[in-house]
C-alpha cells in the first residue's frame, strides 16, 4: 500500500510531471482523432467504391469483350450460383464526350458504360446517386419533365446550391429547342439571301432515338423529341464558383451531347474507326469519387453495343466486355474468385474482386494511416523520455528517503514498485485525460470546424475539394484501446531504468548521500 502512496504522493508534489502527463494526453487525444478521422474516410472511399463495382468483376480480353452474356452468366451460376444474389452485363470503352456552352465546345476523354437499366441497379449503389428521385427509384434512360435536386440528397446540410437543376427536364428542351429552331430559321434566310447554299446542318442532329424519330416522323423536333438517354458524371459537365458559393452546370438534362467512340474491327473493315452519335442528357451522376464524376459517361447496353458494331447481325448475339457479380455476403468474395478462376480460361478472362481492382489505392492509404500513427506516436514517446528525466531527478533528490525506507524493511522489489506505480500513475492520467478529451473533440468536430471558419474566413474543411459536407469519423474501439494502453505502457517503461538504479541504492550509502 505504501507504494502506491509514495507514488501519489510524488505526482501531487511534482509539478514538473503535469508536463509529462499534458504531453501524453495531447498525444493519445492526438492519436484518437486522427485514427477516427483516417477510418471516417476510408469507409466513405471505401463505400463510395465498391458504389460502382460490383463484389465480383468477371471481364474479357480487351475492349471487344467476349459474346453471348446469357450462356456466360449461366455457366457463373453453374459454378457459384449458391454464393450469387444478381448479375449484370456492361460494356467499357474509352470514347469523347462532346458538348456545346454559349457558343464554345468542350471536349472531353471519357469513360463510356452501356448498362442494363433492369438490372444494374440491383448489383450497384448506381441509382442512389442519380439526381431525380424516380430515376433513384427505378432507372429510366427518359428525361423527366422536372423534379431535379437542387440540393445535394446525400448531404442536405450546407450543401451547395445548384439554380441551374431548377430548370432540367422536358421544360429547358422545349425552350431549348424553340430558341435552336428560330436561330436556324434566321441563318437560313440569311443564306437565302446571299444566295443558293445548303440549309445547314445542325451538328447534333440525328442519332438513337432521335434518329428513330425522325425516321418515322420525317423530321426530328427537338422540343418534343429526345435522343437516346445519357447519364453524365457531375465533374464532367460543372464546376464550383466560389464567387457565387454554387455548382455552375455547362450542360444540364435536356441538353444534347455528343458522343465519339472506336467501333470494333469485322470483317467488312478490319481496321477499327470512330463514330459519333448525339444524345440527351436525362439525369446526372454524383457519387463525390472525383475520379468517377470527372470520368463516367452512362449509356443503354443494347444503344451501344449497336453504336460500336458489337452485335452480330446474323445471329443477333452481341459482345459485351464484363458481368458485374453482386453476392449474398460479400465477404465470400475471394471464394467466389478463386472458384471462378478454376472454371475459365486465365488467358481468356479476368476475375476480380471489387477490393483487387483498387488494391493500389487501398494499399496506399493503409501505408499511410500507419505511417501516420507511427510518427505521431512519437509525441507519447517524447513524453516518455520525460518521464525518465523527471524519474531520475526523484532517484537522486530522494536517495536519503529511499535508503530510510531500506532500513526499515523495504524490500529492492517494494522501492522499485513506488517508481513503477508511479510512471503508471503518471500514464494513468495523461491516457485518462487524452481519451476524453479526444472523443470529446471527435464529437464536435464539425462544430470545431465551423467555429475556425467563422473566425477565419476561410473553409477549412471545403467540400468543393474532399466531397463530404461533414467531416466523417468512426471510432473503433480496438484502436482506442491500444492507443491508451501504448501509452501507459511506454511511460511504465520509462520508469524502469530509474525504479531499478533506485532498488539497488545501498542503505548505508544512501543514508549517507549529501
Amino acid at each position: 500500500m505504501y507504494k502506491f502512496l509514495l507514488g501519489w504522493r510524488y505526482l501531487r508534489t511534482r509539478w514538473i510531471a503535469l508536463a509529462s502527463i499534458i504531453s501524453v494526453t495531447l498525444g493519445v487525444a492526438t492519436l484518437i482523432v486522427v485514427n477516427s478521422v483516417m477510418a471516417g474516410f476510408t469507409h466513405e472511399m471505401m463505400e463510395r467504391m465498391h458504389g460502382i463495382l460490383a463484389d465480383v468483376i468477371f471481364e474479357g480480353p480487351g475492349l471487344n469483350g467476349f459474346p453471348d452474356a446469357e450462356r456466360h452468366m449461366e455457366e457463373i451460376r453453374r459454378v457459384a450460383g449458391d454464393y450469387i444474389e444478381g448479375m449484370t452485363p456492361v460494356v467499357t470503352v474509352p470514347a469523347m464526350l462532346t458538348y456545346e456552352f454559349r457558343g464554345h465546345q468542350f471536349n472531353r476523354q471519357i469513360l463510356l458504360i452501356g448498362i442494363d437499366e433492369a438490372t444494374h441497379a440491383s448489383v450497384s449503389d448506381f441509382a442512389k446517386y442519380l439526381q431525380h428521385p424516380d430515376n433513384r427509384r427505378k432507372l429510366s434512360f427518359s428525361l423527366h419533365e422536372r423534379g431535379y435536386d437542387v440540393v445535394d440528397h446525400q448531404s442536405p446540410q450546407n450543401a451547395v446550391p445548384r439554380p441551374d437543376l431548377e430548370r432540367a427536364g422536358w421544360r429547358h428542351r422545349k425552350m431549348w429547342g424553340q430558341r435552336k429552331k428560330e436561330l436556324l430559321q434566321l441563318e437560313a434566310a440569311r443564306r437565302r439571301q446571299q444566295g443558293p447554299s445548303q440549309t445547314p446542318q445542325d451538328p447534333f442532329a440525328g442519332g438513337g432515338a432521335g434518329r428513330d424519330a425522325q425516321q418515322r416522323d420525317n423530321v426530328f423536333d427537338e422540343t418534343t423529341h429526345q435522343h437516346v438517354g445519357v447519364i453524365i458524371g457531375k465533374g464532367l459537365i460543372s464546376q464550383y464558383l466560389p464567387s457565387e458559393q454554387a455548382d455552375r452546370f455547362l450542360a444540364i438534362p435536356g441538353d444534347d451531347v455528343q458522343l465519339t467512340v472506336p467501333t470494333m474491327p469485322s470483317s467488312m473493315n478490319p481496321k477499327p474507326t470512330g463514330e459519333s452519335r448525339v444524345f440527351t442528357v436525362v439525369d446526372v451522376y454524383e457519387s463525390k469519387m472525383s475520379e468517377y464524376d470527372s470520368q463516367f459517361v452512362f449509356v443503354p447496353l443494347r444503344e451501344l453495343q449497336d453504336f460500336r458494331g458489337m452485335i452480330d447481325p446474323s445471329t443477333d448475339v452481341a459482345n459485351i466486355t464484363s458481368i458485374q457479380i453482386k453476392l449474398k455476403n460479400e465477404a465470400d468474395g475471394e471464394l467466389v474468385r478463386d472458384k471462378l478462376r478454376a472454371a475459365f480460361r486465365a488467358e481468356l478472362y479476368g476475375i476480380f474482386t471489387w477490393q483487387d481492382k483498387q488494391s493500389s489505392l487501398l494499399t496506399a492509404v493503409a501505408l499511410e494511416k500507419s505511417i501516420l500513427n507511427i510518427l505521431l506516436f512519437l509525441i507519447i514517446a517524447v513524453a516518455g523520455f520525460g518521464i525518465l528525466a523527471i524519474f531520475y531527478m526523484i532517484v537522486v533528490e530522494k536517495t536519503r528517503d529511499i535508503g530510510v525506507l531500506k532500513s526499515l524493511g523495504a524490500s529492492r522489489s517494494g522501492v522499485m514498485g513506488i517508481f513503477l506505480s508511479y510512471g503508471l500513475s503518471l500514464g494513468t492520467v495523461g491516457a485518462g485525460a487524452g481519451l476524453g478529451l479526444g472523443l470529446l473533440f471527435v464529437h464536435y468536430i464539425n462544430e470545431v470546424r465551423d467555429v475556425l471558419e467563422s473566425i477565419t474566413g476561410t473553409k477549412v474543411f471545403d467540400p468543393s475539394i474532399y466531397y463530404f459536407f461533414r467531416i466523417p469519423t468512426i471510432v473503433e474501439p480496438l484502436t482506442v484501446g491500444w492507443v491508451v494502453m501504448g501509452s501507459i505502457a511506454i511511460a511504465v517503461l520509462a520508469s524502469v531504468l530509474p525504479a531499478r538504479r533506485a532498488a539497488r541504492l545501498h542503505p548505508v550509502e544512501a543514508l549517507r548521500y549529501e
